[in-house]
């Protein structure tokens, strides 16, 4: 069994409730700040972060030969570019540290405090520096509903669709990590009883339930990523929150598709889930008809199941859970993705984001938006306080989750949060 294996008997003498996302079988990456420290690399178990910085300078990860500057950068960047070979050894070595069988770090040693300190003590900040964002569309289901509200339903995919993974460049500046507020856009839209467009704010501001991966390995221009290799390129998994105003959207986006409709902001999970911690938890997508080109084909189990929540919090406090989807439910593969972007010699960064694209299951309750939980506002969803949402009103507050589970071992990835003010 490699050190990446998920080991449903490895417990830690940091304890770690039964139903937190941070086991000592995810380890996850991130930046975290507070009232002294304005920026240092860390991951987490439990209730608590881990200061990697201050484990590196008292010797904890001497075997690997990191240089301390690297973790008390702003961003993860320098950190991911040292290679999964080194990065991955560091979790290894972090595991062994919290494991129960040793005691290197246990509570009584003179660093505990300065190494483990409360979440709820920390600001999280944005993990990477995203030099470019690309958001795919790749779940069927949400495809298959958009198209159906929009266009023929016994047309719904476009003829393009189930032979390229579909995806546009974004606007990485306006990506905010979670717990960030920001207020409704504005720009054109055309009414349908109107003859000319409006302007004014969103009437229709809408969450995209999605997940984002962080590349890894740079690539230079004319290289090409193959589906066997593309694992390589990919560091982690975060949640995103792709929002949208989709009247605006409707409006502009032919025939370039999303502008001022997607630009005005997106989510992200502070911390960065690695594909280490996510492999066991590998399971078959769907069956691909017709068949790829080949250099869209791969083998094996590229999917994960990784259970997926849209919470919406009202301004008086409830919690309404709207949705439950799962990322297995992706037709188109990460590996796939990264091959399609990369196959005519565009080059890549580390810390560049790619994202899911809405995450839709099959049956309703499973939809990742809300165009689609209320069927373009023909169906409004009733809340706990008995109010009704079409799209979201403003202060409310949308929490996405999600998490693996197998074995009695859970791996999750945080909360991926943010509110929507009043239009400005």
């Amino acid at each position: 069994m490699t050190h990446n294996a998920l080991q449903t008997n490895l417990t830690s003498w940091i304890s770690a409730d039964a139903h937190s996302d941070f086991s000592i079988q995810n380890l996850p990456f991130g930046i975290y700040g507070d009232k002294t420290i304005p920026h240092r690399a860390c991951s987490a178990i439990g209730d608590y972060i881990i200061d990697l910085s201050v484990l590196n300078e008292h010797g904890y990860f001497s075997a690997l030969s990191i240089s301390q500057d690297v973790f008390n950068q702003s961003t993860l960047n320098d950190f991911i570019s040292l290679g999964k070979q080194t990065t991955s050894a560091l979790r290894h070595r972090l595991s062994d540290l919290l494991s129960s069988t040793n005691n290197e770090l246990q509570p009584n040693t003179a660093i505990f405090d300065l190494v483990f300190k409360k979440q709820s003590d920390v600001c999280m900040l944005l993990p990477v520096k995203i030099g470019d964002y690309t958001d795919f569309f790749s779940s069927i289901d949400h495809a298959t509903n958009t198209g159906t509200m929009f266009r023929d339903p016994a047309n719904a995919l476009l003829p393009n669709w189930k032979h390229i993974p579909v995806g546009y460049h974004g606007r990485a500046s306006s990506i905010c990590v979670s717990g960030h507020s920001f207020h409704r856009p504005k720009g054109q839209m055309k009414p349908l009883d109107a003859t000319v467009p409006v302007f004014g704010p969103t009437n229709q501001l809408d969450i995209e339930l999605e997940t984002a991966f962080i590349i890894g390995k740079s690539t230079k221009m004319g290289e090409a990523i193959s589906t066997s290799n593309a694992d390589d390129y990919i560091f982690g998994m975060v949640l995103f929150n792709d929002w949208s105003a989709r009247d605006i959207q409707a409006w502009e986006y032919v025939p370039l598709g999303p502008f001022l409709g997607k630009n005005f902001a997106s989510t992200t999970s502070p911390w960065i889930v690695t594909l280490d911690a996510l492999e066991p938890f590998r399971t078959k997508g769907y069956t691909q008809e017709p068949s790829v080109l080949p250099y869209l084909a791969y083998s094996g189990d590229k999917n994960i199941d990784i259970n997926l929540e849209v919470h919406l919090i009202t301004e008086n406090g409830d919690d309404n859970l709207v949705s439950t989807s799962n990322y297995k439910y992706m037709y188109w593969t990460m590996q796939q993705q990264l091959a399609h972007h990369t196959v005519n010699g565009c080059n890549i960064n580390v810390g560049d984001m790619m994202a899911s694209g809405t995450i839709s299951g099959p049956k309703k309750e499973e939809y990742g938006s809300f165009l689609e939980l209320t069927w373009k506002g023909t169906q409004p969803m009733t809340l706990k306080d008995g109010t009704e949402r079409k799209f979201v009103n403003d202060n409310d507050t949308i929490i996405l989750k999600g998490y693996c589970k197998k074995d009695g071992i859970r791996v999750g990835f945080g909360e991926c949060k943010a509110t929507l003010l009043p239009a400005l």
